[in-house]
């Protein structure tokens, strides 16, 4: 344990004194030469163990004729193990290594690259072993685990972490939240790093880190300290265990192990009696309807109705259509819990206010004016609703009218507030917001909610509205094409709020909302094409811990469109960010207005050298339509309803391979290190919208 504190005091130094060695990462270039010459092989590389999970790696600088962009890190397992694979990139000379198993010996080397894709020798290998795991410290339930501390006593330091409790609130279908309330740790040099496993397997996978959430207060919401995170794109209905390595070098290191279940799939009871109903018998068996029943509607019109039975866990109330049946008015769940709606198609509303675990699924809606436009909403707070596979229908026009908050837009398309909602695989169009929380004093517990793999189009306001999020939202895999406004976060109360590998096509004003004091946002992997600012974010209000990484990002000239202007043309322009705290970096930007030009808080740029040069976009690259397979047109006609582009990278640009590792979220990755933007290089398309 002494050996454990000690390499971590000896890292924390690396990390500022040895970083000041490497001055010329980053470099620019621009030359009209081509660059072929590559850095110099790394030195003096050294192993060591942090935990028995994870091996710290440092090496001395390389240098280049243009600059060192960063450090390939490549690891074997076993002694005099030849076959190293990439394990990360770096753009400082450390690199810690997590996803590890105990008593294991390991072997690292490192070669550098610069922005040519030069890349060094090898350098010298150096290994380590991993030592003993300690003994786990409980299940979420204030154990005390390893303490880290040599002593295990308590520490006066006020720089010292005080771990507290652990809670896994809400498990959805395909991820996990982890919230770790602490105290102490004033120099804010605490980390906490994640792996999981399925319960009963052997191999451990490593996940993102936990982000650390300062206590604070926005718009009349107060949220304390803590370590938040997600775990991601796990399988339904499986108990995962998570090994949770809170790292402090001023005191309170410690492991904790907790366990969960991600919910499964909401179904039918395994031989649920069915009965038929037809529109002139619906109201009396729909009344005398028991927990596991299945109402089979048949063809015909049926009148809205207001459903009062509810059903158990694993026994369901489901009321199914068939081809022809016709629901004209509204059906409303109210304070109802396990009832599944499927197959209907209804020319009116949904609502469910109050009401938990409540399934809709594979649904047509048709929204009416008689009901205030809206589609699928609870406007009181409910916990657990699965909306997947349905197609909701507006109705707002794609028209300039119709655009922003005092447009001539109506109706909300999916709308929930609560805790624990799975919006999955719907097609949403025309609405005032496609997929939409509450907002202000309305908003009530919104965490743990997925919004995942949804097809959303014209749309007056936003097509995603996040908006009061107060954690772990994770907007993931949407596609969204011709949107006033893509996606919102007005504000983020701490966060985190995930958007990850959203594919953002002709968003007429802005692709990303961040208002109202937003804090926590983060930004992986998105694929952004529109008119005007690639990123631009005007919100006269701070934007604070903003994380951004292996997004894209093209924009080109721009318009006004009912008094919202789309931008100039510059490639970043987030004049409100505070920059300290907040960290951007591998991103690719463009503009087809030939310039390079934007703002990162208060530091203005022209070209890629001054931001990667001034900013912390230290490994940003430039891209432009090129980067893709298909060819894709500049959004010059915002107000056009074009057909939704294929967004994937063409094998050999300028956005392949220059990404960084993201545990959790870019695994099976190929090549040397990830892709910018929705896509990885060669895979499939997600399934947007319903499921066939």
């Amino acid at each position: 344990m002494r050996r454990q504190i000690q390499w971590k005091r000896v890292w924390a130094v690396g990390l500022l004194v040895l970083g000041g060695c490497g001055g010329d990462v980053g470099g620019g270039g621009g030359d009209e030469t081509p660059d072929t010459q590559a850095p110099s092989t790394p030195g003096v590389i050294r192993a060591d163990p942090i935990s028995s999970w994870m091996l710290g790696v440092a090496w001395t600088a390389s240098s280049d004729n243009v600059g060192v962009t960063g450090y390939r890190v490549e690891r074997c397992t076993g002694e005099g193990c030849t076959d190293f694979a990439v394990v990360g990139t770096q753009t400082e000379l450390a690199h810690q290594d997590p996803n590890l198993e105990a008593r294991t010996l390991y072997r690292y080397r490192v070669a550098a690259f610069d922005a040519a894709g030069n890349v060094s020798a090898a350098s010298a290998v150096a290994e380590a072993t991993t030592p003993e795991a300690p003994i786990d410290g409980g299940a979420g339930d204030g154990g005390t685990g390893d303490a880290g501390i040599g002593d295990g006593g308590t520490s006066n330091n006020a720089n010292a972490t005080v771990a507290g409790e652990v809670r896994l609130p809400y498990p959805t279908l395909h991820h996990l939240t982890v919230e770790w309330g602490f105290s102490g740790d004033a120099n804010a040099n605490g980390v906490v790093t994640v792996r999981y496993r399925a319960s009963g397997t052997s191999a451990w996978r490593a996940s993102l880190p936990l982000r650390r959430v300062p206590g604070e207060s926005n718009e009349g919401f107060t949220w304390s300290t803590r370590h938040s995170g997600s775990v991601f794109d796990l399988q339904p209905g499986t108990t995962y265990e998570l090994e949770l390595s809170l790292t402090d070098p001023d005191g309170g290191t410690t492991t904790r192990t907790v366990s969960a279940t991600t919910r499964a799939v909401p179904a039918p009871m395994a031989g649920a009696p069915v009965k038929a109903v037809t529109p002139g018998t619906f109201a009396t068996v729909a009344a005398s309807a028991q927990p596991g029943d299945i109402l089979a509607l048949g063809a015909g019109t049926y009148s809205g109705f207001d459903f009062a039975r509810s059903g158990e866990a694993g026994r369901p109330i489901v009321i199914r259509g068939t081809a022809g049946t016709v629901i004209n008015g509204q059906i409303n769940l109210f304070s109802r819990s396990h009832v599944h709606l499927d197959g209907l198609t209804v020319n009116g509303r949904i609502r469910f206010n109050g009401s938990n675990h409540i399934a809709i699924t594979r649904c047509t809606l048709n929204a009416s004016n008689s009901f205030g436009g809206d589609g699928i909403v609870t406007y009181l707070r409910a916990e657990n609703a699965y909306i997947a596979d349905n197609v909701v229908t507006g109705l707002t026009a794609w028209a300039e009218a119709s655009l922003g908050v005092n447009g001539n837009n109506l109706g909300e398309g999916i709308l929930v507030t609560g805790p624990g909602h799975v919006i999955l695989h719907n097609r949403v169009n025309g609405f005032r917001d496609g997929i939409s929380l509450l907002e202000d004093d309305e908003a009530v517990d919104q965490f743990s909610i997925d919004i995942l793999n949804n097809d959303l189009g014209g749309n007056g306001d936003d097509g995603i509205e996040a908006d009061f999020c107060f954690h772990n939202c994770r907007i993931v895999r949407n596609r969204l094409t011709n949107n006033f406004i893509a996606l919102s976060s007005q504000p983020g109360l701490g966060g985190p709020t995930w958007f990850i590998r959203n594919a953002v096509y002709n968003p007429v004003h802005l692709a990303f909302k961040l208002y109202r004091g937003s804090a926590g946002d983060v930004l992986l992997h998105n694929t952004v094409v529109k008119n005007g600012d690639a990123l631009g974010i005007y919100a006269g209000r701070p934007v604070s811990r903003l994380y951004s990484r292996n997004n894209l990002f093209i924009g080109g000239p721009g318009g006004s469109f009912n008094g919202y202007s789309s931008g100039s043309g510059r490639v970043l322009h987030l004049p409100d960010l505070v920059t300290a705290g907040s960290s951007m970096d591998f991103d690719g930007f463009g503009s087809t207005t030939g310039t390079f030009t934007g703002s990162w808080g208060s530091t203005r740029f022209t070209d890629l050298a001054s931001l990667r040069g001034n900013t912390s976009e230290k490994n940003a690259v430039l891209v432009g339509l090129g980067v893709f397979a298909a060819t894709v047109a500049y959004p010059a006609a915002p107000m056009t309803l074009y057909a939704s582009p294929d967004l994937r990278l063409r094998a050999g640009s300028a956005a392949e391979n220059v990404g960084q590792v993201l545990p959790g979220v870019t695994d099976g990755f190929s090549g040397g290190a990830p892709d910018l933007g929705a896509h990885e290089v060669g895979a499939a398309l997600p399934v947007y919208g319903p499921r066939p």
